[in-house]
Protein backbone atom coordinates (compact mmCIF):
# COMPACT_ATOMS: atom_id res chain seq x y z
CA UNK A 1 0.00 0.00 0.00
CA UNK A 2 0.83 3.48 -0.61
CA UNK A 3 1.84 6.11 2.11
CA UNK A 4 -0.70 7.88 0.72
CA UNK A 5 -3.44 5.57 -0.07
CA UNK A 6 -3.00 4.26 3.50
CA UNK A 7 -3.17 8.03 5.19
CA UNK A 8 -6.32 8.52 2.97
CA UNK A 9 -7.45 5.08 4.22
CA UNK A 10 -6.57 5.44 8.31
CA UNK A 11 -8.41 9.35 7.89
CA UNK A 12 -11.39 7.07 6.44
CA UNK A 13 -11.67 4.87 8.74
CA UNK A 14 -10.81 7.13 12.24
CA UNK A 15 -14.17 9.07 10.41
CA UNK A 16 -16.29 6.71 9.96
CA UNK A 17 -16.72 7.73 5.99
CA UNK A 18 -16.93 5.15 3.30
CA UNK A 19 -15.98 4.94 -0.56
CA UNK A 20 -18.92 5.41 -1.11
CA UNK A 21 -19.89 8.75 0.93
CA UNK A 22 -16.60 9.94 -0.02
CA UNK A 23 -17.13 9.57 -3.71
CA UNK A 24 -20.65 11.39 -3.26
CA UNK A 25 -19.05 14.11 -1.21
CA UNK A 26 -15.60 14.82 -3.32
CA UNK A 27 -16.85 13.68 -6.99
CA UNK A 28 -14.20 11.03 -7.19
CA UNK A 29 -15.32 7.78 -8.56
CA UNK A 30 -15.86 5.16 -5.88
CA UNK A 31 -13.36 2.74 -8.05
CA UNK A 32 -11.09 5.03 -7.86
CA UNK A 33 -10.99 5.99 -4.14
CA UNK A 34 -11.18 1.68 -3.89
CA UNK A 35 -7.65 1.68 -5.92
CA UNK A 36 -6.47 4.84 -3.99
CA UNK A 37 -6.88 3.03 -0.73
CA UNK A 38 -5.79 -0.79 -1.69
CA UNK A 39 -2.97 1.00 -3.56
CA UNK A 40 -3.25 0.01 -6.82
CA UNK A 41 -3.33 2.83 -7.92
CA UNK A 42 -1.23 6.02 -6.86
CA UNK A 43 -2.35 9.50 -6.09
CA UNK A 44 -0.57 12.68 -5.75
CA UNK A 45 -0.38 15.09 -3.09
CA UNK A 46 -3.12 17.10 -5.28
CA UNK A 47 -5.27 14.47 -5.46
CA UNK A 48 -4.87 13.49 -1.59
CA UNK A 49 -5.03 16.86 -0.16
CA UNK A 50 -8.51 17.41 -2.00
CA UNK A 51 -10.49 14.22 -1.07
CA UNK A 52 -9.17 14.87 2.68
CA UNK A 53 -10.63 18.09 2.67
CA UNK A 54 -13.73 16.86 1.66
CA UNK A 55 -13.18 14.55 5.37
CA UNK A 56 -12.68 18.04 7.23
CA UNK A 57 -8.47 17.54 7.16
CA UNK A 58 -5.68 19.19 5.03
CA UNK A 59 -2.32 17.73 3.80
CA UNK A 60 0.55 19.20 5.02
CA UNK A 61 3.68 17.92 3.60
CA UNK A 62 6.84 18.51 5.61
CA UNK A 63 10.16 19.04 3.44
CA UNK A 64 13.09 18.84 4.92
CA UNK A 65 17.05 18.18 3.36
CA UNK A 66 18.72 14.14 3.18
CA UNK A 67 21.91 13.48 2.11
CA UNK A 68 21.57 10.46 0.07
CA UNK A 69 23.42 7.43 0.50
CA UNK A 70 26.00 6.91 -2.05
CA UNK A 71 28.62 4.37 -2.15
CA UNK A 72 31.89 5.53 -3.40
CA UNK A 73 31.95 5.33 -7.13
CA UNK A 74 28.64 6.92 -7.66
CA UNK A 75 29.89 9.86 -5.16
CA UNK A 76 33.16 10.24 -6.77
CA UNK A 77 30.90 11.14 -10.12
CA UNK A 78 28.75 12.93 -8.48
CA UNK A 79 31.76 15.23 -7.23
CA UNK A 80 33.31 15.42 -10.61
CA UNK A 81 30.22 16.02 -12.75
CA UNK A 82 28.86 18.69 -10.04
CA UNK A 83 32.19 20.42 -10.84
CA UNK A 84 32.28 20.21 -14.19
CA UNK A 85 28.60 21.61 -14.22
CA UNK A 86 30.08 24.73 -12.46
CA UNK A 87 31.39 25.57 -15.95
CA UNK A 88 28.01 24.55 -18.25
CA UNK A 89 26.66 27.56 -20.12
CA UNK A 90 25.42 27.70 -23.44
CA UNK A 91 28.90 29.09 -24.62
CA UNK A 92 31.07 25.89 -23.15
CA UNK A 93 28.41 23.56 -24.18
CA UNK A 94 28.90 24.76 -27.70
CA UNK A 95 32.40 24.11 -27.19
CA UNK A 96 32.00 21.22 -25.76
CA UNK A 97 29.07 19.29 -27.63
CA UNK A 98 31.07 17.92 -30.51
CA UNK A 99 33.62 15.77 -27.73
CA UNK A 100 30.39 15.15 -25.85
CA UNK A 101 28.71 13.49 -29.51
CA UNK A 102 32.11 12.07 -30.17
CA UNK A 103 31.94 10.08 -27.00
CA UNK A 104 28.19 9.27 -27.06
CA UNK A 105 29.48 7.59 -30.70
CA UNK A 106 32.67 5.43 -28.57
CA UNK A 107 30.21 4.72 -25.79
CA UNK A 108 27.94 3.29 -27.77
CA UNK A 109 30.06 0.75 -29.77
CA UNK A 110 31.26 -0.32 -26.09
CA UNK A 111 28.15 -0.67 -24.58
CA UNK A 112 25.46 -3.44 -24.29
CA UNK A 113 22.14 -3.90 -22.25
CA UNK A 114 19.63 -1.80 -20.03
CA UNK A 115 19.62 0.58 -18.57
CA UNK A 116 22.79 1.90 -20.34
CA UNK A 117 21.73 2.05 -23.99
CA UNK A 118 18.33 3.86 -22.79
CA UNK A 119 20.75 6.63 -20.53
CA UNK A 120 22.74 6.84 -23.83
CA UNK A 121 19.77 7.62 -26.19
CA UNK A 122 19.00 9.81 -23.44
CA UNK A 123 22.15 11.77 -23.67
CA UNK A 124 21.86 11.87 -27.18
CA UNK A 125 18.00 13.85 -26.59
CA UNK A 126 19.91 16.40 -23.90
CA UNK A 127 22.45 16.58 -26.56
CA UNK A 128 20.90 16.99 -29.74
CA UNK A 129 18.12 19.58 -28.64
CA UNK A 130 20.31 21.51 -26.77
CA UNK A 131 19.33 21.28 -23.39
CA UNK A 132 21.58 22.70 -21.41
CA UNK A 133 19.27 22.87 -18.61
CA UNK A 134 18.38 18.65 -18.38
CA UNK A 135 22.31 18.38 -18.76
CA UNK A 136 22.76 20.68 -15.76
CA UNK A 137 20.29 18.76 -13.72
CA UNK A 138 21.98 15.11 -14.67
CA UNK A 139 25.06 16.43 -13.68
CA UNK A 140 24.00 17.39 -10.44
CA UNK A 141 20.99 15.13 -9.50
CA UNK A 142 20.97 12.41 -6.34
CA UNK A 143 17.91 10.95 -8.11
CA UNK A 144 18.63 7.22 -9.36
CA UNK A 145 18.26 7.74 -13.22
CA UNK A 146 20.84 10.74 -12.83
CA UNK A 147 23.10 8.45 -11.19
CA UNK A 148 22.43 5.67 -13.86
CA UNK A 149 22.75 8.21 -16.36
CA UNK A 150 26.26 9.31 -14.87
CA UNK A 151 27.78 5.45 -15.28
CA UNK A 152 27.90 6.07 -19.20
CA UNK A 153 28.45 9.90 -19.18
CA UNK A 154 29.68 11.36 -22.28
CA UNK A 155 31.62 14.09 -20.26
CA UNK A 156 34.85 12.52 -20.44
CA UNK A 157 37.60 15.12 -20.95
CA UNK A 158 35.97 18.28 -20.46
CA UNK A 159 37.11 18.67 -17.00
CA UNK A 160 40.68 20.48 -16.82
CA UNK A 161 42.76 17.79 -15.25
CA UNK A 162 43.93 20.09 -12.43
CA UNK A 163 40.08 20.32 -11.39
CA UNK A 164 39.90 16.43 -11.65
CA UNK A 165 42.31 15.94 -9.82
CA UNK A 166 41.80 18.15 -7.00
CA UNK A 167 38.21 16.64 -6.66
CA UNK A 168 39.83 13.06 -6.76
CA UNK A 169 42.18 13.64 -3.88
CA UNK A 170 39.53 15.52 -2.03
CA UNK A 171 37.16 12.24 -2.85
CA UNK A 172 39.29 9.34 -1.71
Amino acid sequence: MTIRGEMLRRVMSENGISQSELSRISGVRQPSISQFVSGKVDLSDEQLDRLLSCMGFRLEVVRRPVEPVLNRSERRSWELHRRLSSHLTRSTFEQWRPTIKGNIRSLRSRVTGQPHTRNLDRWKELVDTYDVLGIQRVLTGLDRESIEMREVSPMGGLLPQDERAAVLAGAV
